[in-house]
């Protein structure tokens, strides 16, 4: 016997079954593609679909050279031609914006954008975290003012509400100003971390010299009295920072929106600026962050597209249905509405027939195949999670009648005119 070949590592199946190690199905997943589908169209946002393969040059350029994700997590490769640097995308801010700036999408007018994939990064595997992994994304680009920073927040909420997840996420908010801004708190950092370099971890010593912001990122008990007391970006804001970081709260206060600021936010990668928020949970251990984003006014630019105020986040669909699964609530009902069965010569058809004309008028119809005796069809039946069943008999077929069955209420078994079939499952359905 031929050796299996296995899944890579970190890289899911989504199967109809839950399995032992991932619990989520492809029907769990596909009703929250619905749900997704609903939210974003009642906000007002369009649908764009991206490349999974980008240049390499894209992501150095957007996320940051000496960003973890550039440095250490980028599946990348030469094309067959050896020419060009390719990667997986790891993130898709940036392969939206490629796209809206080759196209010219926000030339006549600012866009609102959402996107739904794969993304890819290659990280030790554990629970909520994946080497394949997927993400809604939301992309608001052409706004300025602190009130879409507030939409987009309240959009988050409500999709928490209707997922009945609301009271496990906390809103976790900071402003980074501008670059100006950052690059005199990023001097200030630097130094107050040099003093203190001896204390720091191995990962927080490479990060002092390659991306120090992050180091107040650490989830390192021994250095959380360090980073506490690290320099604060807020106290170097300016007047239009602050401002827009008011106004942005004074919406969210008028909105009835909690949250929680927290200075030491900064978020993973470079392009960031004034606002930042994480929607933060403490029900799937160590993988705390469920959604993420912020403003980056100044990646447009950097792509070679006009200045462009911009803002959006990114929500790890795993993270999100594990949290749903243990805590919310999703529809992932696949049950059909009728099942159809056969018996005797000449039924077969009829039945295929039968179950043609069910779903025409709108009925999730499942067919029974084989040659089953029809006590084991009705098992299947009611195994199947069925509302109702329709019996088509040889018996029956010559006086064009047909046998339907409540499954789960209490009209019983009645045998009807075949004409009568539609109208019959309609009067039992509205009941």
């Amino acid at each position: 016997m031929a050796q299996k070949i296995q899944a890579v590592k970190g890289m899911n199946d989504l199967l109809p079954v839950e399995q032992k190690d991932f619990k989520l199905t492809a029907a769990f997943w596909q009703a929250f593609e619905d749900t997704v589908n609903r939210w974003t169209k009642r906000y007002g946002y369009r649908q764009i679909r991206t490349p999974i393969v980008e240049q390499t040059g894209l992501f150095v350029r957007s996320i940051g050279e000496e960003t973890d994700v550039v440095g250490k997590e980028m599946y990348t490769f030469a094309d067959n031609a050896g020419k060009t640097s390719l990667s997986l995308r790891p993130e898709g801010t940036a392969s939206c914006l490629r796209a809206v700036v080759e196209h010219d999408l926000t030339y006549n007018a600012p866009q609102k954008l959402w996107y739904m994939g794969p993304m890819f990064r290659a990280e030790q595997p554990q629970k909520g975290r994946y080497r394949q992994f997927h993400q809604v994304g939301i992309e608001a680009l052409g706004f300025e003012g602190p009130d879409i920073d507030a939409e987009i927040i309240a959009m988050c909420a409500d999709l928490w509400a209707e997922l009945g997840i609301s009271e496990h996420l906390t809103l976790e908010i900071n402003s980074l100003g501008n670059r100006e801004e950052r690059a005199a708190h990023r001097a200030a950092l630097v130094a107050y971390l040099t003093a203190h370099e001896n204390e720091l971890d191995e990962d927080s010593k490479r990060r002092l010299k390659t991306n120090p912001l992050r180091v107040l990122d650490s989830k390192n008990p021994a250095l959380q009295s360090i980073c506490n007391a690290a320099p604060r970006l807020l106290d170097y804001l300016g007047e239009a920072s602050q401002q827009h970081y008011a106004g942005f709260k004074a919406l969210l206060d008028g909105l009835g929106i909690q949250y929680v600021e927290n200075p030491r936010l900064v978020r993973g990668l470079d392009y960031y600026n004034q606002t930042v928020f994480e929607w933060t949970t403490d029900k799937l251990g160590s993988q705390a962050t469920v959604c993420g984003g912020g403003r980056y006014d100044g990646l447009m630019e950097e792509l070679g597209g006009r200045s462009t105020p911009s803002i959006g986040f990114a929500m790890g669909i795993e993270r999100l249905l594990l949290l749903v699964h243990e805590y919310g609530r999703l529809n992932a009902d696949v049950v059909p509405d009728v099942y159809v069965m056969q018996q005797g010569e000449g039924s077969t058809l009829a039945a295929m027939k039968y179950a043609r004309e069910l779903r025409a008028a709108g009925y999730d119809t499942a067919q029974y195949s084989g040659s089953q005796k029809l006590k084991a069809q009705i098992k299947r039946a009611d195994q199947s999670g069925a509302h109702f069943a329709l019996i088509v008999a040889e018996g029956e077929l010559s006086d064009g009648t047909v046998t339907l069955k409540d499954m789960r209420g209490t009209h019983g078994q009645v045998t009807v005119p075949a004409q009568d079939l539609i109208q019959t499952l309609q009067q039992w359905k509205s009941e």
